[in-house]
């Protein structure tokens, strides 16, 4: 509507200009008289004459009516066409011209959108900033069927989402997210909204987006990256619920590696997209390190290092303006000369972390050449340079788009997941090594987890045989899925939600409830088993059979033992 009458008053002039033409058109045939075929005066009423100046007036031409046309009436008519084609030349002309503006194209693309998003009917999310980061969500997330909404300022990122060959429809705005009207316009107030994610490279964008989110729908669930401390601080002030700090989330991480590698891989492994192959268990020196770069990256690694005993020798172009140490050695870390100043030779492991990918791989193809044993953690920039740090045989990589898409649909998409990696003990590396272990059986060369809700909309079966007080436990649809499926391992029950209690590792005996939350990891095809047996009476009456075959045979079993023990 808002389109249709800014069109309105832009072509008021154009308009005006051709209903004039036409209505003097129309005025002055039936003002003229004519002659009907017997001679007699007629007058043309104002329909016929309206008829007659429509099709005239647009040079579509059709003939005299009712009668042949006096001279009078005919001259009248030429000026008509003539007047009413410069009007409607005037009218297009003005409506091209229309179409052309920026403001009017716009004002009918947001239009478009909002309609898109009014059409929604189901849990969405807004993403703010369509960057790497922007791009791995919206991935992700259509992926897993979840719907979402894209703004960002740039038009030619709006035009790859708009090429993207996503599995839902996204919508996309070419706005600037902290400006409330863009997040009104993308549904902040709809019902059906779910949360919002401010992902844009700056922070103080994404400090905007929260307060506008937060002031405007409080309840509403908001995540913002922030790589400054100071402003992640004033974004918890404003009930932020959630700040993503890449890299203060990866110095952690590598801190984790050092002391437990199971912890390290365990994170790796459970968070990654599913179908990943399972990769291989790192082991980072606890020597002397090199940290090339000391921005933000570099003082949260540094910070983190620090924790963990590890000494780093700094490297750093300009340390007075990073604020670097006093021993820091000044250059960028691509030249030989430097590296060797820092001992390259005797350092365990380097860090290539400034902001520039180009110095990154340099540094590390420098520092190879000096010291080929060298542990290498890099830092990697943007998303389309993957393939030369998967080319440079890097160790570890610091990708921040890919550490924040990750952090966020955890915990959005699986919250039962989040809750388990945030009760990993870091100080149990025995605990850790036979988890590792255990999840590469249940798992096999592959990466899968998936939640099983005991409710009657998520697992009807299962969930109304409990509410009637059958006793279930977990290992009945534990042994089906693994007898089902033929593997070698059964899946494995990683947390139980009860409630407000949470158990790590439940047990297989455990006696199932109504309304518990259970988090797996195993194969896609033990996902299939499992859900078909919550869900199917038939399935969960055989599975129930089966296991109590199973215990009347293990019975037996045990009492044949012992009576073979007595009769000897």
């Amino acid at each position: 509507m808002h389109v249709f009458v800014l069109a309105l008053r832009r072509l008021r002039g154009p308009l005006i200009s051709l209903i004039s033409v036409y209505a003097i058109a129309v005025l002055g045939l039936t003002l003229i008289p004519g002659v009907d075929q017997d001679g007699n005066p007629v007058r043309m009423d104002f329909f016929h004459a309206f008829y007659f100046v429509s099709f005239t007036g647009s040079t579509i031409g059709f003939g005299e009516l009712p009668y042949p046309f006096t001279a009078g009436q005919r001259f009248w008519v030429i000026l008509c066409i003539y007047f009413s084609v410069i009007a409607w030349l005037y009218t297009i002309g003005r409506g091209i011209a229309l179409a052309q503006e920026p403001a009017f194209r716009q004002a009918v693309t947001r239009g478009g959108f909002e309609r898109a998003v009014n059409r929604i009917h189901e849990r969405f999310y807004i993403i703010c900033g369509y960057g790497d980061t922007g791009r791995l969500l919206v991935d992700g997330f259509t992926a897993r069927g979840t719907r979402t909404i894209v703004i960002d300022k740039e038009q030619q990122r709006i035009n790859d989402l708009a090429l993207a060959a996503l599995e839902i429809y996204v919508p996309g705005l070419c706005a600037d997210a902290e400006h409330p009207d863009s997040l009104l316009s993308a549904g902040l107030m709809d019902i059906h909204c779910a949360g919002v994610i401010a992902v844009t490279s700056s922070d103080q964008v994404n400090l905007k987006v929260a307060i506008t989110s937060k002031l405007l729908h409080p309840e509403l669930p908001v995540i913002c990256r922030s790589e400054i401390h100071d402003v992640g601080i004033n974004m918890e002030s404003f009930g932020t619920d959630d700040i993503v700090n890449p890299f203060d989330i990866f110095a952690d991480r590598l801190a984790t590696a050092l002391h437990s590698p199971a912890n390290y891989i365990i994170r790796r492994w459970l968070t990654s997209p599913a179908g990943t192959q399972l990769s291989e268990p790192l082991f980072p020196p606890r020597g002397r390190w090199i940290l090339c770069g000391y921005g933000r990256f570099g003082k949260a690694v540094d910070r983190f290092l620090s924790f963990e005993g590890v000494e780093a020798t700094v490297v750093e172009l300009d340390p007075k303006q990073t604020d670097a140490p006093y021993n820091t050695i000044v250059g960028r870390g691509t030249e030989a000369v430097t590296l060797r100043e820092a001992n390259v030779e005797q350092t365990a492991g380097i860090i290539a972390g400034t902001d520039d990918d180009t110095n990154n791989l340099s540094i590390i193809m420098t520092a190879r050449e000096i010291n080929p044993d060298l542990f290498i953690v890099a830092r990697q920039n943007r998303q389309r340079n993957s393939a030369l740090f998967e080319a440079a045989n890097v160790h570890i990589v610091m990708q921040r788009s890919d550490i924040i898409a990750r952090t966020i649909i955890t915990r959005i998409v699986n919250p039962l997941l989040a809750e388990f990696l945030d009760k990993l003990p870091d100080n149990d590396p025995e605990w850790s090594n036979t988890l590792a272990s255990r999840i590469s059986g249940a798992c096999g060369d592959y990466t899968y987890t998936w939640n099983l809700i005991l409710t009657r909309s998520r697992s009807p079966a299962l969930a109304v045989s409990l509410y009637q007080g059958a006793e279930i436990t977990l290992s009945v649809i534990l042994d089906e899925a693994q007898k089902c499926t033929g593997e070698k391992a059964s899946p494995l029950p990683l947390l139980l939600k009860r409630e407000k209690e949470t158990v790590m590792l439940p047990e297989t005996a455990t006696v199932l409830q109504h309304g518990d939350q259970l988090l797996f990891c195993g194969t896609p095809s033990a996902d299939n088993r499992i859900t078909w047996i919550a869900g199917n009476l038939n399935a969960l009456e055989s599975a129930i059979e089966g296991a109590a075959d199973d215990a009347a045979t293990q019975i037996d079993r045990e009492q044949t033992a012992a009576s073979s023990l007595r009769a000897k």
